[in-house]
This record gives C-alpha cells, sequence and structure tokens, in this order.
C-alpha cells in the first residue's frame, strides 16, 4: 500500500483491511496515534487523511492508497506547544486526537472541531484556551 505519511512517501505491506491505526502503530512504529475505544466514537485514533480529520480505528489501510496521511508526530509544532504551555495535555491518551483535529478545523469553530474528541480525564476548558 502506497501512501504519502507525514509528507514522506511510504509503501507499507499489510493486508487491506488491516486498521490504519494498527498498521501506523505497528508497521509505520508511530505510536503517537492511540486507540481509546475502537470503535470510533473517542477521537483518540484521529489522523487527518488529505486534510480531514479521520478516526484511524474505523479506515482499512486500503482506503488510503494514495492518500496524505498525517499523524500527531506530522502536525506542527506550534499547536502542540500550545498544548503544554495552557496544560491542554492531559493524560496523554486524548491528546494526540485533539491536537490532529484541531489542525483541521480551517477556520471553523474550534468546539465543532473537537465535537468527535473525548476527554474523560478534566473538563476542555484547559484544552480550549490552548487553541485559542
Amino acid at each position: 500500500m502506497r501512501f504519502t505519511l507525514n509528507g514522506k512517501r511510504v509503501n507499507v505491506e499489510a493486508p487491506p483491511m488491516k486498521r490504519l491505526l494498527d498498521v501506523l502503530r505497528e508497521d509505520c512504529g508511530l505510536t503517537g496515534t492511540k486507540e481509546g475505544c475502537g470503535e470510533g466514537e473517542c477521537g483518540a485514533c484521529s489522523v487527518l487523511v488529505d486534510g480531514e480529520a479521520v478516526c484511524a480505528c474505523l479506515v482499512p489501510v486500503a482506503q488510503v492508497a494514495g492518500c496524505k496521511v498525517t499523524t500527531i508526530e506530522g502536525v506542527k509544532s506550534k499547536i502542540r506547544d500550545a498544548f503544554v504551555k495552557y496544560g491542554g495535555a492531559q493524560c496523554g491518551i486524548c491528546t494526540p486526537g485533539m491536537i490532529v483535529a484541531a489542525s483541521a478545523r480551517r477556520g471553523r469553530d474550534m468546539r465543532e472541531a473537537l465535537a468527535g474528541n473525548l476527554c474523560r480525564c478534566t473538563g476542555y476548558m484547559a484544552i480550549y484556551r490552548s487553541l485559542k
């Protein structure tokens, strides 16, 4: 399966129906993308596919052939740095997905962009503060 991963062309040998989440973690060694629920409900596994946030636990790797995939490791450090500075990083399970989803918001309201991402640790105020 050929696709662009964090700006680099890759060719991954994996069964076509293997979850993108598992390919990223197991075959590509990128463990920043987390599995929260495995059902697309929590957003912890959010990655960008051609600029749109998707749940990597729901996407078969065959679906990203020829696409641009961006994980937390490929997101600009400006957003990550703001999460650290303003306390948006909580336990670390939801944080990568929050940052990835926030990077895709492109003019949308922050709360709308993060609507598919759950944080079970605390409220969302520190996360929102990090993204102002």
